[in-house]
């Protein structure tokens, strides 16, 4: 196993089971490394793994804080790995000794104060131990860690890093026991990790220790297996249990076993499947080294599932039984043959109804006096305050498209509500969000962001609004539903929202205010598509409605393109149709933030994208002010989004996109909802806008708290940060659908000085000497002879494929080193790329060949970086 100093997720490491594989990973390690050192070691794959999160102080006190078990064996990264806390297969002996070890690493490596991170491999045959690697810091670790006890780690260790002791840190939950008291859990935590392969088309979804995982959700529960059950549903993926699922019921008995051997995002269900079939635990440990412990409570929901089918919803006992166990409420009805509904209303009347219970730090020993609580079923109810509390609803797991930017919306929205006087609950179940930190608002409810839990803790907290427009897509999508069940949702009304989604209403709208849009159609069948595409002409944007982070998302060139779409696409629903716009290539894309009270609408700020319309605006850079649009362009804009704003009626944040073609503006989309830049907006201009926006939800007006539009305060550039490094062979193209994970800013006094800053901050090596690489289209061959003079007085040389080359040699530049083509001669692009001896490559493409070998210069360029 093969691990580089100072790297973060695992990067650059992996596990060589040959001469081969070592020495490339080798030098991938000491490439990835600052310092250039690896540490090489004995293989513990198919050890068990453990962490314990740990604090000590300047008088010698240590205390554990947290346990943390590995579901997969040795050879998964931990933050790809599901967890649990606490550890729940060491004995009490195997416990102490790695206590022991832990307290004697922090002396060997010199941590005399503060928080560590300590890894272990536990030998499952005989209990022998290695440690794995310490951390003298927080670590991803320490947030779940905090999160699952209650005891907020980095505050503490910032406390006795200051001189004080654990002894005389007071625990904020209790109020009255000193932090040197080790938390005690009388409930269980599991963590699971949420991937994004299906925006990497041809990544290969194996885990390993490099991590891949982009977000994770966790749940509490009395039992590892309503954990389990939470945490699943919490991830928003396809499925929500560990029922039979399609695809791997229809695998054969090799193919089933081949798929276990490889630890993958799908491992869990492939072990249901397993036990399913009746290969008991004893072969599927064999196979995947998965602690027996863990196969058993899994073999037990399995076991459960048949129950529960051949019972009915009539047995009350078996009813009590499996929401104890953790299943839901539309598990039960696909098992019962009913709606989720009829389910909900028969669980409700025979009183089989959730209860809050506390995270207390001390498992009821004390009083607790910090509401921190989380949903399950049994008889103790620690019943909330009875004061007036506005509920907002979280984003879930941080996710391509949704990420820590809506959260900062949701936690900048508590102060709102509390200069209105009333009480912030939050609800979410992301570990490593702040709208998870118990002192971040009045009540706390670590629960997921599904129909069934919202609406029972709705039951619960009574409360006098919801505001489902701060979290992304995920707490908009349960507005109907809220409504339904008569709820009040804050803010934007539900048909508002279903205005500005649904295709048909929003072209009605945007027709009656004289607005244009990019000619489309609404399709729910291949024909229609075609059909439509004729009348449009290509390209078209496909992509499915009511999605976020351009999901599923293309830009399709003609017919044959278009039906491998609809093949790929999940089966077309009349209720959720394939929208189709015909595509507006070389137009300048804008983002414009809004917050509207129904009366008046203030504009936050105006973001001009970098990169042109056709890329997601998460993936693009973008400016403000803006650079290159006049003053009477951006007016035209902010009066567009008004009438919008008026028309809907909106309440509270609004974001819409434009595209800008030969001085025409067309409206892209509208999403009356915070939307990812609004942060980055606030920071611009030093408003508050999500805060803003809750008081306006609340009711307050726009006139009444003096806010006029926004104007940064100097110039301001975001960047986006991507994976791509983690995903060998993938493409990094950028196009319609988001692909980024996080995102920097910069700011200075010019455009050039905010890029610069944000360009380092992303990561971005900016060369200032060496070799750049041309090779351009024919069609902007004409703008060559300017940018290679403006390179050659930066004092830098040019290399070029052949017709580039022989275009820069007639305009006069003599030096040009000639460099084949793709596969056409030594050395091509992607071998002058690889030995290291070009610092920028210009490329741009015409013709489906080139096309193609732009990829793999991506590729080899990304690689070589």
């Amino acid at each position: 196993i093969l691990r580089p100093s100072f790297t973060l997720g695992g990067w650059g490491g992996g596990t060589a089971k040959t001469e081969e594989q070592f020495v490339k990973a080798l030098e991938r390690g000491l490439e990835a490394s600052p310092t250039h050192e690896v540490l090489v070691e004995r293989s513990v794959l198919g050890w068990k793994e453990f962490e314990l999160e740990v604090m000590r102080d300047a008088a010698g006190a240590f205390v554990v804080v947290c346990s943390i078990e590995n579901f997969d064996p040795m050879g998964v990264h931990t933050g790809d790995s599901i967890t649990v806390a606490p550890a729940q297969t060491l004995t009490d002996r195997e416990y102490q000794v790695l206590r022991d070890a832990a307290r004697a690493v922090l002396d060997a490596v010199g941590v005399a104060t503060g928080g560590a991170n300590v890894q272990f491999a536990v030998n499952p045959h005989d209990g022998s131990y290695a440690v794995i690697e310490m951390n003298p810091r927080v670590s991803r670790s320490s947030a779940l860690a905090s999160k699952a006890t209650g005891f907020p780690i980095a505050r503490f260790a910032a406390k006795v890093a200051l001189g004080r002791r654990l002894d005389d840190i007071v625990n904020d939950i209790t109020g009255s026991t000193p932090a040197a008291f080790e938390p005690a859990l009388d409930y269980v935590v599991v963590k699971v990790p949420r991937f994004a392969f299906e925006k990497f088309p041809g990544a290969a979804s194996e885990l390993g220790t490099a991590m891949k995982a982009v977000g994770e959700v966790a749940a509490m529960g009395r039992t590892f297996e309503e954990a389990l059950l939470k945490a699943v549903r919490s991830l928003e993926v396809d499925r929500d249990s560990l029922e039979a699922w399609p695809s791997l019921s229809a695998q054969s008995d090799k193919g089933l076993k081949d798929l276990l051997s490889v630890a993958s995002p799908e491992r869990l269900w492939e072990v249901a499947e397993g036990l399913r079939r009746g290969w008991g635990i004893e072969r599927i440990h064999e196979i995947t080294a998965i602690d027996p412990w863990f196969l058993r409570r899994i073999e037990g929901l399995v076991g459960a599932e048949g129950l529960i089918a051949e019972s009915g919803s009539d047995d009350l006992q078996v009813f009590r039984m499996a929401k104890r166990l953790g299943f839901s409420d539309a598990h039960l009805g696909r098992l019962w043959g009913l709606d989720e509904e009829a389910v909900r209303q028969q669980r409700l009347h025979a009183g089989i109804c959730r209860v809050r219970r506390r995270v207390d730090t001390c498992a009821a020993e004390f009083e607790a006096r910090t509401p921190y609580l989380y949903g399950s079923f049994g008889d103790l109810d620690e019943q909330p305050t009875s004061r007036r509390a506005v509920m907002i609803l979280g984003g879930g797991p941080v996710r391509i498209g949704q990420g820590i930017e809506f959260d900062a919306c949701c936690v900048e929205a508590v102060a709102g509500l509390n200069a209105e006087g009333l009480e912030a609950v939050m609800v979410n179940c992301n570990p490593e969000t702040v709208s998870t930190d118990y002192d971040a608002v009045d009540r706390l409810h670590f629960d997921p962001l599904h129909q069934e839990d919202v609406l029972d803790l709705c039951l619960a907290e009574k409360p006098v609004g919801v505001l489902v427009q701060l979290g992304g897509q995920t707490p908009l999508k349960l507005a109907g539903t809220l409504e339904a069940h008569g709820v009040p949702v804050w803010g934007t009304d539900r048909d508002s929202i279903d205005r500005a989604e649904d295709r048909g209403r929003f072209q009605k709208l945007l027709e009656g205010l004289g607005l244009d849009q990019p000619p489309g159609a609404m399709v729910t069948s291949a024909e229609e598509a075609l059909n439509a595409t004729a009348k449009l002409g290509y390209p078209v944007l496909v992509r499915p409605s009511y999605v976020l982070g351009g999901r599923a998302m293309e830009i399709v060139y003609d017919d044959e393109q278009l039906l491998e779409y609809l093949k790929k696409a999940a089966a077309l629903d009349p209720d959720r149709p394939v929208l189709l716009d015909h595509f507006l290539e070389r137009a300048l894309e804008v983002d414009v933030d809004a917050v509207a009270d129904g009366e008046r609408v203030v504009i936050c700020g105006i973001l001009e994208h970098i990169e042109e319309a056709g890329v997601h605006s998460g993936d693009s850079g973008a400016v403000t002010p803006p650079v290159s649009l006049p003053p009477e362009m951006q007016a035209e804009l902010r009066r567009q989004v008004r009438q919008m704003a008026l028309a809907l009626d909106v309440r509270g944040l609004m974001n819409v996109q434009f595209a800008i073609q030969d001085n025409k503006v067309f409206v892209i989309e509208v999403n009356p909802r915070a939307s990812r830049t609004v942060p980055f907006l606030a920071r611009a201009s030093g408003d508050p806008w999500a805060e803003l926006a809750a008081r306006v939800c609340a009711g307050a007006s726009l006139a009444d708290l003096g806010v006029t539009d926004g104007v940064a305060v100097e110039t301001a550039v975001k960047l986006p940060v991507f994976p791509f490094e983690r995903f060998p062979g993938v493409d990094p193209l950028l196009g319609p659908e988001m692909r980024s994970t996080g995102e920097v800013m910069g700011r200075g006094r010019t455009f050039g000085e905010a890029f610069a800053k944000a360009a380092q901050a992303a990561g971005w090596r900016m060369p200032t000497e060496g070799t750049i690489l041309l090779s351009l289209a024919d069609r902007d061959k004409s703008r060559l002879p300017a940018l290679a003079s403006r390179f050659e007085e930066l004092g830098f040389s040019l290399a070029a494929t052949g017709g580039t080359a022989q275009a820069l040699r007639e305009a006069g530049f003599e030096g040009v080193v000639e460099v084949a083509k793709v596969g056409q001669g030594h050395p091509d692009i992607p071998e002058m790329l690889a030995s290291g001896d070009v610092e920028l490559v210009i490329n741009t493409a015409a013709g489906r060949r080139a096309a193609q070998d732009a990829g793999s210069i991506r590729r080899a360029a990304l690689d070589a970086r």
